[in-house]
């Protein structure tokens, strides 16, 4: 391999990455990214090509060296700085370029695929403002020559103006085409029916391309329950309350409240076996990030690439962001959340809820209201988990407030503080309250013990209901029609174990 000797002249300096007052706008780093990833996964080429258009770079080797790429992928040949070097050595351009060592720099930048749009955006935008500022410099010239027509200068200006506006709609690029799809593939190929990375079809906890949020007050569990989520993505567990979850390639764990209380709550989960992949699938970033997600919306896609990871944590939201109460922020946080989401990261957040609300009885139903912060935060989430109890309570309850598909519980579950393990009350699973009822139930009189007692209202016995019609569609219930009410009264449809239900479990 070449060693990596001293860049030549042409090549920017660590000092030159900006233009000075009298250079036109332009960003090395960026363009460097590009070609970067653009040898580690030639796809990606077919990404950024769109969005760069012609003639973007600035620097004339970043333009020689995107060429050959171009013609590498043209052809199906890899795009790797080895076989990109004997490209360049054969056109006669690979010392003009920097030599074999700087082809190996821009393949060793320490920027993932994921990010290549966005940098490749910077590269097109700084190429249009060039434009601009040729075309301004050209009018300046015109306009001081001896005899200038302004009516002609005007004309001019237009017309450069409405061809580079053209040229822009034209090339696919950015903001107008960048991620607009025709409306069979938009229904057919984003994910709408994929698989949930936590729970069931029919009752889905996560959904891919949503984020998922727990909320609940300090101390009641919140960070046990993720952690093995967390560990359930990893392949070190299955399940999670006794639903699946779906498998991730890398984990990007942001432990930004508290992180050594954070290391010692994961410890409870951890063994000597799982060092390799504690190692090589979990990075964790320790504190403050950089800068508040809501400052810098590609923050956060960018870490998600930079640490090749496909799924974040967010722990917790409230060291995310420059203040929690500010609507505008709110939505300047959530289009961060969209743009890591829509590169293909999932992501999970914790959160806190009202302080006025964190000694509410046991098992009294929360709502979306509760939770700190300006309403678009929940707004934005896909699911939100509400966990109620007391601060280091082992027996909580877990609502779902807001739900892909199938709502699920509430759930009564017992954390283990020893094991970092949670587990499902069965006295509140609808299935065994059904089977131990002889005379069946009603929807009303199972949302009463779903409740905790009292009178369910209007959504809590339909929700009831909707558990009591999945019972019925998995051939695990049977359900016998109510009559309406009269001289004699009505009754009310009642459901029952059915045989295979009873035999299953006898």
């Amino acid at each position: 391999m070449p060693q990596r000797t001293t860049l030549p002249s042409q090549t920017p300096s660590r000092f030159d990455e900006g233009p000075t007052p009298t250079e036109p706008p332009f960003n090395v780093d960026a363009e460097r990214a590009v070609l970067g990833a653009c040898m580690h996964k030639a796809d990606t080429i077919d990404a950024v090509r769109p969005i760069l258009g012609d003639e973007a770079f600035y620097r004339p080797a970043h333009e020689t060296i995107w060429r050959a790429l171009l013609a590498q992928h043209h052809e199906d040949k890899p795009t790797d700085p080895i076989v990109l070097n004997e490209l360049l050595q054969q056109q006669g351009d690979l010392q003009r370029v920097g030599g074999p060592a700087y082809v190996f720099q821009l393949a060793d930048m320490p920027y993932g695929t994921g990010s290549a749009e966005y940098h490749a955006e910077i590269v097109r935008q700084k190429a249009d403002l060039r434009r601009l500022l040729a075309s301004a410099v050209r009018t300046v010239q015109r306009a001081q020559e001896p005899g200038a027509d302004p009516e002609a200068i005007r004309s001019e200006v237009e017309a450069e103006v409405r061809a580079e506006r053209e040229r822009a709609l034209a090339s696919g690029q950015g903001r107008l085409s960048r991620f607009a799809i025709d409306g069979w593939a938009f229904v057919n190929e984003t994910g709408a029916d994929a698989e949930p990375l936590w729970g069931t079809r029919d009752k889905t906890v996560w959904a891919p391309g949503e984020s998922l949020m727990i909320v609940g007050a300090p101390g009641v569990g919140k960070t046990t329950l993720a952690h093995q989520v967390v560990f359930a993505r990893l392949g070190l567990q299955e399940t999670v309350l006794e639903m699946p979850v779906a498998p991730s390639r890398r984990v990007l764990y942001l432990a930004m409240d508290r992180p050594k209380q954070i290391a010692k709550a994961m410890k409870r989960r951890v063994f000597p076996t799982d060092e390799k992949i504690l190692r090589d699938r979990l990075v964790v970033w320790q504190g403050p990030l950089p800068a508040s997600l809501d400052k810098e919306p590609d923050l956060l896609a960018d870490l998600a690439a930079a640490h090749q990871a496909d799924t974040i944590v967010i722990d917790s939201l409230k060291d995310a962001v420059s203040t929690m109460v500010d609507d505008s922020l709110a939505v300047a946080f959530h289009n961060a959340r969209n743009r890591a989401l829509r590169n293909g990261a999932e992501i999970m957040e914790l959160h806190h809820q009202r302080k006025a609300t964190a000694d509410a009885p046991r098992g009294q139903r929360p709502s979306l209201d509760q939770v700190y912060g300006s309403t678009w935060y929940v707004s934005g989430a896909g699911s939100v988990l509400f966990v109620t109890g007391k601060a280091g309570d082992p027996a909580v309850t877990l609502h779902h407030l807001k739900s892909p598909t199938g709502e699920i519980g509430p759930l009564d579950v017992t954390h283990d503080h020893v094991r970092g393990t949670t587990t499902v009350d069965p006295t509140k699973d609808p299935a065994v309250l059904l089977r131990n009822a002889p005379n069946g139930l009603t929807a009303r009189e199972l949302a009463a013990v779903l409740i905790g007692g009292g009178d369910p209202d209007r959504a809590d016995v339909e929700k009831a209901r909707r558990h009591l019609a999945r019972l019925v569609d998995s051939g695990l219930a049977t359900k016998a029609d109510g009559i309406a009410g009269g001289t004699g009264g009505g009754q009310q449809t009642r459901y029952y174990a059915s045989a295979r239900h009873l035999t299953a479990v006898g």
